[in-house]
C-alpha cells in the first residue's frame, strides 16, 4: 500500500509536466475593476482573433489553459482599446496582477520572459508617445503667438530627437533579441497611425536581419512563415515603393563581420564561436577610445587563456594611421578595419552612433551585453568566467 501511495503522485506529476509541454497557463489577480469577464486573442500577424473568455472570480482571479506547440502572440483583454500583450512559449506559467484602471496602465507579470520584453517595449513607446503628445498641445498654443515661427522650429527639432531616441532603442533591443519573437514587436511598433519607430529606409536591414534570424531558428513557426510571406507586404506600407525595390535584391543580412586585419588576412567573427567574445568598434582618434585599449588590455591578458576574445573595428579613413596605433599600443587581439571608413556598412548594422561601442557574444553567437565599459565589463567578464 504504501508503495502505491508513493508512487501515484509521482506519476501524476510527471504527466503534469508533460501536458505543460503542449501548452500554457495564465493565472491573473485584478484589483481595481468591476469587469465581469476577460478574453484572450491569439495575434494573426496583426489581426486579434477570439480564442477563449473566462469569468473573473469574486476575489478578481482568472485562470486560462491554452494549448499551443511554439511561441506566440497573444492579447489579453477587455476590449480592442484595453488589453496587454503577452508572447507566451509551451511550458509557461504565466502569472498577472493589475492593479490599474486599465489592464494596460500597471501590471506585474512572472513566468514569462519574452512578455516581459514584450511589457518593456509598450513602456519605452508609451513615455515616447506621452513626451510627443506635450509637444503637440504645446503646437497647439503657440499657433497663433507672434514668435511661432522660432517656437516651431524648437518643437520640430524636439520632436526629430524623440523619434531618433526612440528608433535607436528599438534596434538596440532588436540587436539584443534576434532569437526572439519579441524583435518582431518592436520591428512593427509605431508613434501613430502613419509613423513607424523603425522609420528610416535604413531601418530595411533590421526587418531582413529578424526575417532571416526568426526563420532560421524557427523554420516550421507559423508567426516564422506568416513573417517571411509578409516581407514585401510589410515593406510597402512602411516604405517607398524605392525602398521595397531594394529590399527584393539585398543578400541575407548576417551579424557576420568578415574584414581584414593589418596584415591583409580577412577574419570573420563567426571563426571564433566557441569563444567568449568582445566586438568593439573605435578610433585611433579617439582619446576615449585609447584610455579603453589600455583596460581593455588588462582583462585580456586576464582571460585569453580562459575562452575570451577580442574583434575590434576599427573606422579611421587613414588606413596608416590605425595600423601605427595597433602597432604602437601593442594591441594583442584581432583587429581588423572596415572595407570602406567612408561607408562603414558593419557599424551601421550596429547602429553605431558613438565611439567606442562594444557587443559581447557568448559561446553560441549570441549578443549578451552591448556598450558595457570600464567597471561594468569587468564584471561581466568576472561573472562569465567565474573569476
Amino acid at each position: 500500500m504504501m508503495k502505491r501511495i508513493v508512487v501515484f503522485p509521482i506519476f501524476v506529476l510527471l504527466m503534469a509536466g508533460c501536458s505543460d509541454k503542449n501548452g500554457f497557463r495564465i493565472e491573473g489577480k485584478i484589483r481595481n475593476s468591476e469587469k465581469k469577464h476577460i478574453y484572450l486573442n491569439r495575434i494573426d500577424i496583426d489581426t486579434p482573433v477570439r480564442i477563449d473568455s473566462t469569468k473573473i472570480r469574486i476575489n478578481g482571479t482568472f485562470k486560462f489553459k491554452v494549448k499551443a506547440s511554439e511561441p506566440d502572440f497573444y492579447q489579453l483583454a477587455f476590449s480592442n482599446s484595453d488589453f496587454i500583450t503577452l508572447l507566451a512559449e509551451p511550458g509557461e506559467k504565466i502569472k498577472l496582477t493589475f492593479t490599474g484602471k486599465y489592464l494596460y496602465e500597471n501590471y506585474e507579470i512572472v513566468g514569462s520572459p519574452g512578455s516581459g520584453k514584450i511589457k518593456i517595449l509598450d513602456i519605452v513607446l508609451a513615455e515616447t508617445k506621452r513626451k510627443i503628445d506635450s509637444l503637440r498641445t504645446v503646437y497647439e498654443k503657440a499657433l497663433d503667438k507672434p514668435d511661432f515661427t522660432d517656437t516651431e522650429k524648437t518643437i520640430d527639432g524636439e520632436f526629430v530627437r524623440l523619434l531618433k531616441e526612440q528608433r535607436s532603442k528599438n534596434i538596440e533591443f532588436i540587436l539584443k533579441n534576434l532569437n526572439s519573437f519579441a524583435s518582431i514587436k518592436a520591428l512593427y511598433q509605431r508613434i501613430d497611425e502613419n509613423t513607424y519607430v523603425l522609420y528610416d529606409p535604413r531601418d530595411l536591414q533590421f526587418l531582413k536581419l529578424v526575417s532571416d534570424s526568426i526563420n532560421h531558428h524557427y523554420p516550421d513557426s507559423k508567426q516564422a512563415l506568416a513573417l517571411k510571406k509578409n516581407f514585401e507586404k510589410e515593406m510597402n506600407s512602411m516604405f517607398i515603393n524605392k525602398i521595397d525595390q531594394l529590399a527584393r535584391n539585398i543578400p541575407e543580412t548576417k551579424l557576420d563581420p568578415d574584414l581584414r586585419n593589418i596584415n591583409g588576412k580577412r577574419i570573420a567573427l563567426s571563426s571564433l564561436k566557441g569563444k567568449y567574445v568582445l566586438l568593439t568598434f573605435w578610433s585611433a582618434s579617439s582619446e576615449e577610445c585609447i584610455a579603453e585599449n589600455f583596460q581593455l588590455k588588462q582583462l585580456y591578458n586576464t582571460y585569453s587563456n580562459k575562452g575570451f576574445e577580442i574583434y575590434q573595428i576599427n573606422l579611421d579613413v587613414d588606413e596608416d594611421t590605425w595600423k601605427k596605433a595597433v602597432k604602437f599600443d601593442e594591441l594583442p587581439w584581432i583587429s581588423v578595419r572596415e572595407d570602406d571608413p567612408l561607408n562603414p556598412i558593419n557599424a551601421k548594422i550596429y547602429n553605431v552612433l558613438r565611439l567606442p561601442t562594444n557587443y559581447l557574444y557568448d559561446k553560441t553567437g549570441n549578443i549578451i551585453g552591448s556598450n558595457i565599459h570600464g567597471r561594468n565589463l569587468q564584471l561581466k567578464l568576472s561573472q562569465v568566467f567565474g573569476i
